[in-house]
């Protein structure tokens, strides 16, 4: 009887991972150079970084204008260090 636990732990720990979905990439292309596109997955948005605002496409699951929209309005630009894709 004292397996009963410990089973439903394991499960419980398996399930929590296996049905977990990644996170996807977040990706920007820059308005003024649409050859450029920020890898934003890790960037928090806010003044000091950038925003979505109105309507447009700001995120994509990918850095590609063929990529999944995944966060609409337009893409403003606040930082110059935010992370480039090579």
């Amino acid at each position: 009887m004292k397996r009963l636990p410990l089973l439903a732990f394991v499960l419980a720990a398996f399930a929590a991972v296996a049905f977990t979905s990644p996170k996807t990439g977040e990706y920007a292309q820059d308005p003024d150079n649409p050859s450029i596109w920020y890898d934003l997955s890790e960037v928090d948005p806010g003044p000091e970084t950038y925003e979505c605002n109105n309507t447009g496409n700001c995120l994509r699951d990918a850095p590609s204008t063929s990529g999944n929209v995944i966060a609409n309005g337009m893409f403003v630009k606040h930082s110059d260090e935010l992370p480039v894709v090579p």
